[in-house]
């Protein structure tokens, strides 16, 4: 039987996949504008979150290092989101 640790990894691989399809589909398919690239960063985001604490396997660990990892990823996109929204004008 999977143990919950098999499980969650399993989900975070099928999200992971799922995302980046859905990612793909949304450059293939020509969709552009605002609210795409805001929503392919989320996407980017979610994804990066589910490697650091699945794959990664900080999810329990020491808080400090997924504060630091977590942190992070949310100053790198918003960071992206900032040139994004500064291009714009």
């Amino acid at each position: 039987m999977n143990t919950l640790h098999e499980r969650r990894t399993t989900i975070a691989w099928g999200l992971l996949v799922l995302g980046t399809l859905v990612t793909w589909g949304m450059g293939a398919a020509g969709l552009t504008g605002p609210w795409v690239a805001v929503t392919i960063l989320a996407i980017a985001f979610v994804k990066g979150r589910l490697v650091i604490l699945d794959f990664m396997e900080l999810r329990q660990a020491p808080l400090v290092w997924r504060l630091v990892l977590e942190g992070w990823l949310i100053v790198v996109s918003a960071l992206i989101l900032l040139a994004y929204w500064m291009s714009l004008k």
